[in-house]
């Protein structure tokens, strides 16, 4: 898994409330072993059912085409429980979500794959997104794990809090199996009080 410290560029903002996996990334694009997730990531958002592009949809302006933060609203992620979301957000470029109390196992599957969901409570939230709209992908954003702030233009910082362990496991680009061979000593010598004698 790749290491996550520190973030900077355009915070795309997009400020819909209960966006769940389905819109995420569509179940047509989980038919193939071979779908571009980044083609699917908010397809129906980004596309018209012609297959057209919606020109002003966010992450469909030139601002944003590689913004690597995105600025949702309440419960991003909802939904089914498809690991493909997250795996979809970062075929496309999207490094950090922020939002408010984003969807339970979203941010369990985002953190197993690397990607820093933030849940801010709701006057930070704001404050964020109305940074991201007032500068319109014009100035960047850093999301700083190891200083767990956020700062952005005309002098933003906003603070977050994370998990201690969570915060571990990114930073040092650890998922459930590298955080257990931390212990691989302790396991060994576990194995071998157990071990029937010869």
């Amino acid at each position: 898994m790749k290491p996550f410290s520190t973030v900077t560029g355009a915070a795309a903002p997009l400020p819909l409330d209960d966006v769940d996996t389905d819109q995420i990334i569509p179940s047509a694009w989980l038919k193939s072993l071979d779908a571009d997730l980044a083609q699917g990531c908010l397809a129906y958002m980004r596309r018209r059912p012609d297959g057209t592009r919606v020109e002003d949809f966010v992450l469909e302006r030139p601002a944003f085409a590689a913004a690597p933060i995105l600025v949702t609203g309440l419960n991003f992620g909802c939904g089914s429980s498809r690991e493909h979301a997250v795996w979809a957000l970062q075929a496309f470029g999207i490094r950090c979500v922020i939002g408010h109390r984003p969807a339970e196992f979203f941010v369990e599957n985002a953190l197993r794959n690397g990607l820093l969901a933030l849940d801010l409570p709701l006057p930070a939230l704001r404050e964020v997104t109305a940074a991201a709209e007032h500068v319109d992908g014009a100035e960047p954003f850093t999301v700083d794990l190891q200083a767990c702030e956020i700062s952005g233009p005309a002098g933003l910082r906003i603070r977050f809090a994370i998990d201690p362990g969570a915060r571990t496991a990114l930073l040092e680009g650890l998922d459930d199996v590298g955080l257990t061979l931390r212990h691989l000593d302790l396991i060994e010598a576990w194995e071998q009080g157990r071990a029937p004698p010869p």
